[in-house]
C-alpha cells in the first residue's frame, strides 16, 4: 500500500471523473426523454459526445505538451463543468448536442491527462496493483453513480449540479498530487491505414464495438423506459450490463492467449449476439428477463474491444504497438459516432426492441466477417506473440501504455 500511496490522489480523481461521466450518460438520456426529445434526437445528442471524444483523443497530447498536465486538467475540468450545468439553463436539442460535443472533447482530455500522469508515476513494482485498483475504481464508481438517478430523481437541476460539482471537485485530489508535473507525453500518432494493414479484423471489430457497446450506454436507458421500467430498475439494468463486462474478461483473455484469438472473438461475438436476440425476441417487457439478457450481453460484448486490440498486437511489428493503441481507439470512436445515431432512428420507427435487433444484426455481420477472415489468413501461434491479452478501458491511448509491462513492450521503450 505504501508503494501506491502517492498515486491515490490520481486514482481518486479518476474515480470522480469515471463516475460522473457514467452518471451523465444515463441521466442525459432519461432527462431528454422527459423533456420530450425523440429517440433520434437523443441519439444525435449521444453522437455529439462520441464525436467530441474522438476529436479530443486526436488533439489532447498537443495540449498537454503545450501547457503541462495540471494546467490542461484544470482548464478541461472547468470547461466540462460549465458545459454540464449550462444544459439545465437551455433545454434545446442543438444546444445539448453542442454541450455534449464539448464534454466529449473535455473527458477525452481529462482521462488522457490522468492516465498519462499515472503512467509517468507508476513503476514495475506498482503497475499490477495500480491497474487492479484502477479497474475497481472504474467498476465501482460507474455502478454506484447509476443509483444517484433514482435517489435524486431526474427532475429539476439537482443532478446537473451534482455532475458539475463532481467535475469541479476532481480538481481537489489532483491538486494534492506530486507537486512536480511529469514530463510531457510523447506525441500520439494516428495512422488508420497502418492499423488496417496490420489487421482488418481488429479494425472492423473495434468499429463494431463502437456501433454496439456505445449504443447500449447512450440508448439503453431509452430502451428500458420504453418497455416500462422504473427509474430504479433502469439504474439496475445499466449497472448489470456494466458490471457483467468484467465477468468474462479474464477467462476469455486467458484462453485467447493459448488459442487462435479469432476463435475467442467468435465466442464473444456469438455470445453477445445470442444475448441480443434473447432481449429482442424473448425477454419482452419482463424486468427480470431483461436483467438476465443484459448481463450476458455485457459479459460477452464488453471484452470484444480488448480481444480485438490483442489480435492486432499479435500481427504488429516492432515499434507498431503505439499505433495499434491509437488506431483501435480511433476506430472505436468512429463506430461510437455512427451507432447511436443509426440505432436511434430504428427506435423511432420500430419501437424499443429494435435497439437490440440492430445490435444483433451488426454482431451477426461481424461474426460472418470473422469466419471469412479465418479462411484467408493464418493465426499467430501463441509462442510467437509478443504481447499478451490485457483488459483495456476505452478512456485514452495512455491506458494501453499503463497496462503494458515494459517486458512486453520492448520496442517502444528501448
Amino acid at each position: 500500500m505504501n508503494q501506491i500511496r502517492p498515486l491515490i490522489p490520481l486514482l481518486v480523481t479518476a474515480g470522480i471523473l469515471i463516475g460522473g461521466n457514467g452518471l451523465q450518460g444515463t441521466f442525459i438520456s432519461l432527462r431528454a426523454l422527459q423533456e420530450g426529445f425523440s429517440p433520434s434526437v437523443i441519439g444525435l445528442v449521444g453522437t455529439g459526445y462520441n464525436l467530441g471524444f474522438a476529436i479530443g483523443c486526436v488533439y489532447i497530447t498537443r495540449v498537454i505538451r503545450s501547457i503541462g498536465h495540471i494546467r490542461a486538467f484544470s482548464a478541461l475540468a472547468a470547461i466540462a463543468s460549465a458545459a454540464s450545468i449550462s444544459m439545465v439553463l437551455l433545454i434545446d436539442p442543438f444546444f445539448w448536442f453542442l454541450m455534449r460535443l464539448i464534454q466529449g472533447i473535455c473527458f477525452a482530455g481529462l482521462f488522457a491527462t490522468v492516465e498519462s500522469w499515472l503512467n509517468a508515476r507508476v513503476t514495475n513494482a506498482t503497475r499490477a496493483r495500480t491497474l487492479s485498483v484502477y479497474r475497481f475504481v472504474d467498476l465501482g464508481s460507474v455502478t454506484l453513480a447509476q443509483y444517484l438517478i433514482p435517489t435524486v430523481g431526474i427532475d429539476g437541476f439537482q443532478l446537473f449540479a451534482i455532475i458539475s460539482m463532481a467535475l469541479t471537485l476532481s480538481l481537489v485530489p489532483i491538486s494534492f498530487a506530486d507537486r512536480s508535473s511529469p514530463e510531457p507525453p510523447d506525441a500520439v500518432r494516428f495512422n488508420v491505414k497502418t492499423l488496417w494493414q496490420i489487421s482488418p479484423l481488429a479494425t472492423v471489430g473495434c468499429i463494431v464495438v463502437g456501433l454496439t457497446n456505445s449504443v447500449f450506454r447512450s440508448l439503453g436507458p431509452v430502451y428500458a423506459q420504453g418497455i416500462g421500467m422504473s427509474i430504479a430498475a433502469i439504474a439496475t439494468f445499466m449497472s448489470v450490463g456494466i458490471f457483467a463486462g468484467v465477468v468474462l474478461q479474464y477467462p476469455l483473455g486467458h484462453y485467447s492467449d493459448k488459442l487462435d484469438r479469432r476463435k475467442i472473438i467468435l465466442v464473444a461475438t456469438l455470445g453477445s449476439l445470442a444475448a441480443g436476440v434473447f432481449i429482442a425476441f424473448v425477454a419482452g417487457d419482463s424486468t427480470l428477463l431483461n436483467y438476465a439478457g443484459i448481463f450476458f450481453f455485457g459479459a460477452f460484448a464488453m471484452p470484444l474491444y480488448s480481444l480485438c486490440s490483442a489480435h492486432a498486437n499479435d500481427h504488429a511489428k516492432e515499434g507498431q504497438h503505439a499505433l495499434v493503441s491509437a488506431g483501435t481507439l480511433f476506430f472505436w470512436s468512429i463506430g461510437a459516432v455512427i451507432g447511436p445515431l443509426f440505432a436511434s432512428f430504428m427506435l423511432d420507427i420500430f419501437g424499443p426492441h429494435a435497439l437490440f435487433i440492430y445490435m444483433a444484426a451488426v454482431l451477426a455481420l461481424f461474426l460472418a466477417y470473422t469466419v471469412q477472415r479465418m479462411t484467408v489468413r493464418e493465426g499467430v501461434p501463441a509462442e510467437k506473440r509478443t504481447m499478451s491479452f490485457r483488459n483495456l478501458l476505452r478512456t485514452s491511448t495512455f491506458f494501453n501504455k499503463l497496462a503494458t509491462p515494459p517486458s512486453e513492450d520492448k520496442p517502444e521503450n528501448k
